[in-house]
């Protein structure tokens, strides 16, 4: 697993089915057999899947007597959060220059035929 916290968290959500716990968790705690339940996997898998959100810190378990209900952790959010939007930023600033050096181009659009010529006929000419 990659050592620093950002790629743990986009590394444990490249996984679709980590994707949807976290999207179930988003509207509430739940317990392994409720995150299980959609999935045609084992508890144990799903135990898997838990276990690499919680090292990514993107999720936490805790116990109420004999529940241990999985709790999303939103905060962790915040660092993808950040990192993303400093790239949009950036991938902005770059179109917001690109569409000055558009509007400063002359408009060499070709002409267009008028819509009533016939279009030109197929095949081999004489």
């Amino acid at each position: 697993m990659p050592a620093d916290p950002l790629s743990r968290v986009f590394s444990a959500l490249a996984d679709p089915t980590r994707r949807d716990m976290v999207a179930r968790l988003a509207t509430g705690d739940a317990t392994v057999s409720e995150l299980a339940a959609p999935f045609d996997v084992s508890l144990q898998a799903v135990s898997k899947h838990l276990k690499v959100l919680e090292d990514a810190g993107l999720v936490s378990r805790s116990r109420e007597a004999q529940r241990r209900p999985v709790h999303l952790e939103a905060e962790v959010f915040d660092l993808m959060t950040k990192w993303i939007e400093r790239y949009r930023r950036q991938a902005e600033e770059r179109y917001r220059r690109l569409d000055d050096v558009l509007r400063s181009m002359p408009d060499r659009a070709a002409p267009h035929p008028p819509a009533d010529d016939p279009p030109p006929p197929e095949g081999p000419q004489p």
